[in-house]
């Protein structure tokens, strides 16, 4: 049975998801707008409008700051990250789903407990691993870093996922001759691809936006990601808005391709861990 929304209803639906869309989309809107200004322009003659619009800001950023070093840094720790975190996320939700062991349900809530956590409290006791393992100022110690918080969030979603899928199908293969790992691999991740692919997409997006362990492990600039290179690009109580804009916005469009290219399958991947078995 469905329900016929009358044309009055339509035109309210419409317009609420229209005003939505421009709240949504004049900040994005606005920062492009203002990497396309000079100074003068930003400030003298402000308008939503790209007036005297100029890839100054850009030139300057690629040009002389060399902004696409801390593009570098920022895919290499975050690709990293992600395949590192998704790979034993996948072994410990596949233990804590289908194994059966003494607290098992604990050590769940812990991984999620350890995910809540606040970054700001971790510092320190990280700081101090960091330097016994001399790791300090290094792209793979920020990595090591990042797993802090990128694995307890792709293990914990990975369980819905994992919940999701029939453990019939494991054991049908399992009775034909498989092994455990032969039916976790060829039955259950394949299934599991949705769930993955969104699971990467959220852990990449997570080590790509860090700000704060970057700031405090990352000290020489050739070195620094593209968040902590933004916030150098404030000196004292000068604010270089355009070329603050343009970095922005040149930080931005990796991730917004990437959830263009991967958007069916972290809807995909939603709905599957949404669904337990």
């Amino acid at each position: 049975m469905f329900y016929r929304v009358s044309l009055p209803q339509k035109f309210v639906y419409y317009m609420l998801l229209v005003i939505m869309a421009l709240v949504i989309l004049f900040p994005i809107y606005y920062m492009v707008i203002v990497s396309l200004k000079l100074p003068k322009d930003i400030y003298r003659t402000p308008s939503l409008l790209p007036i005297n619009a100029t890839l100054k800001n850009y030139i300057d950023l690629f040009a002389k700051d060399d902004f696409f070093i801390n593009i570098r840094n920022s895919l290499v720790v975050a690709s990293l990250s992600t395949i590192v975190s998704v790979f034993f996320s996948c072994l410990a939700s596949y233990s804590l789903v289908r194994l059966r062991y003494r607290l098992r349900d604990w050590i769940g809530r812990l991984i999620l407990f350890t995910y809540l956590t606040p970054s700001a409290l971790l510092f320190i006791p990280l700081s101090v691993i960091i330097a016994q393992l001399q790791l300090g100022n290094k792209l793979h110690g920020l990595i090591f870093v990042y797993l802090t918080f990128a694995a307890p969030l792709s293990t914990w979603l990975m369980m819905g996922y994992f919940k999701g899928i029939p453990v019939d199908l494991e054991e049908q293969a399992m009775v034909d001759g498989a092994t455990r790992f032969q039916a976790f691999y060829k039955i259950l991740l394949p299934l599991a691809v949705p769930g993955l692919i969104a699971v990467s997409v959220f852990t990449f997006t997570s080590a790509w936006n860090e700000l704060l362990y970057g700031l405090i492990f990352i000290t020489s600039p050739d070195l620094q990601t593209v968040p902590v290179a933004i916030s150098y690009l404030i000196t004292g109580d000068v604010f270089r808005y355009g070329l603050i804009m343009a970095a922005s916005v040149a930080a931005a469009a990796p991730v917004m391709i990437l959830y263009y290219l991967s958007q069916r399958f972290v809807v995909q991947g939603l709905s599957a861990g949404a669904v337990k078995g």
